[in-house]
């Protein structure tokens, strides 16, 4: 079941970092940033202070996967869609993206993610996104743009 997070509320946000947090570990796995990964350092009161949405994927009364959305006028950005590695590949982050674009009026879809992440990319290519760019952060770390009209 997906549904809206009340991110405002301290409790919720802190679930809702523990799951960034098991998933992002993973991904600075995979693109060899583990000392200096951005995401694992986010503070939770960045969770509760911003105006992005956020929306949860139950798995009973478990939050097995969180989507934080940042709307801006026409467009969408997908901020982070993040999966506790209890839950990877059962389709969650798939139904995530489906319910983004029955749910929102967007004229534009944007995510960003490492250039090593495979299997993030293998997924937003499957759902009709397209690389846009690709670049080096200040951290090391190459990223690519994926944008979907």
């Amino acid at each position: 079941m997906i549904t809206e997070l009340n991110h405002k509320d301290e409790t919720v946000a802190k679930r809702i970092r523990t799951v960034f947090q098991a998933s992002y570990a993973v991904e600075a796995k995979l693109l060899k940033a583990e000392n200096n990964f951005p995401p694992l350092q986010r503070p939770i009161d960045e969770f509760i202070k911003t105006d992005n949405s956020f929306y949860g994927f139950h798995q009973g009364v478990t939050l097995a996967a969180v989507m934080e959305i940042k709307e801006d006028g026409d467009s969408a950005h997908i901020q982070s869609l993040v999966v506790d590695p209890v839950f990877f590949r059962k389709g969650i982050a798939s139904k995530l993206l489906g319910f983004l674009f029955e749910n929102f009026d967007a004229k534009i879809f944007t995510v960003e993610t490492g250039a090593e992440n495979g299997p993030a990319i293998a997924l937003y290519e499957r759902f009709g996104f397209t690389l846009m760019k690709k670049w080096m952060t200040e951290f090391g770390i190459e990223k690519v743009r994926f944008e979907k009209r």
